[in-house]
C-alpha cells in the first residue's frame, strides 16, 4: 500500500505517504517523460483545497472591494489555480474576478527568448491592467526568477495600481529578493529533490509531491542500447 488508490479512473494520493519505490511517471510536454523517485505526498487533494480556499479568503480580506481586482495565472498550473481562486472569490454573491494567463517562456535568463518581442510572448489577458490591482498566481515559488520574468512581462502590458503574488507552495531558497504575499504552504525540499504540483485540470489528480527526478531514456537511446 503506497498511499494511493484509484476510484472511477481518478488517482487519489494521501499526504504523508510514500509513492512506490520503483518511481512514479510524470508526463511532461516534451519528447521525454520524467520519473519521480523516492517521492512523498506533501499535500493531498483536501489539503490543496484548504490552501486555495485560505489564499482566496486572505485576498478578499485584504481588499475592501474586489471590483478592481484581476488575477493573472502563470501558465500552466498557476493559470488553473487562478481560476479556482476566482471561483471562490465570486461565491456568496461576489462579482466575477477577471482572470488572465501569462506564458513567460519568452522571458527567460538563458537567451532562449527575446525579451520585449510580442511575437514570442504567449498571453491571454482580455482586459486592461491600467490602474488595476493585480494578483499574480503561480504554483511553486522557488528562486524567484520566474516571478521576475512575469513582472517584466506585465510591465509591457500596462501600469497596474499594485501587483501582489500568490503561490500554492513556497519552497524557499530564493536567489532574488522576491516574496509571496499569499502562500498556501511552505515546503522545504531536501537537496537534490524537487517539488511537483499536480492538478486535476492538467494531471488528473490534485497533489504536491516531493521527490527526485529521473528522465526516461529517449526511444533513440533505447534502440541504440538494444542494437
Amino acid at each position: 500500500m503506497y498511499g494511493c488508490r484509484r476510484s472511477q479512473d481518478r488517482l487519489h494520493l494521501h499526504a504523508g505517504n510514500f509513492l512506490p519505490s520503483d518511481g512514479w511517471w510524470l508526463p511532461l510536454p516534451s519528447i521525454n517523460r520524467v520519473m519521480i523517485l523516492k517521492a512523498t505526498v506533501a499535500l493531498d487533494a483536501p489539503a490543496i483545497a484548504r490552501c486555495v480556499k485560505r489564499i482566496a479568503r486572505e485576498i478578499a480580506d485584504h481588499y475592501s472591494s474586489i471590483n478592481n481586482l484581476v488575477l493573472i495565472g502563470i501558465v500552466r498550473r498557476g493559470a488553473n489555480l487562478a481560476e479556482r481562486i476566482a471561483g471562490l472569490l465570486s461565491e456568496n454573491g461576489g462579482s466575477d474576478t477577471p482572470v488572465g494567463t501569462l506564458d513567460i517562456s519568452s522571458y527567460r535568463d538563458d537567451s532562449k527568448g527575446i525579451p520585449g518581442d510580442p511575437r514570442l510572448l504567449g498571453r491571454h489577458i482580455p482586459f486592461s491592467l491600467e490602474d488595476r490591482q493585480v494578483v499574480l498566481v503561480d504554483d511553486v515559488l522557488y528562486t524567484g526568477r520566474t516571478v521576475r520574468a512575469a513582472l517584466t512581462a506585465l510591465a509591457d502590458l500596462g501600469r497596474p495600481r499594485s501587483i501582489e503574488l500568490a503561490a500554492l507552495v513556497d519552497r524557499g531558497e530564493r536567489e532574488l529578493p522576491i516574496r509571496a504575499d499569499y502562500v498556501g504552504r511552505n515546503i522545504a525540499a531536501p537537496e537534490g529533490q524537487r517539488v511537483y504540483v499536480k492538478l486535476i485540470e492538467v494531471d488528473g489528480v490534485d497533489a504536491v509531491l516531493v521527490g527526485e527526478q529521473k528522465p526516461e531514456p529517449s526511444p533513440v537511446k533505447d534502440r541504440a542500447k538494444g542494437s
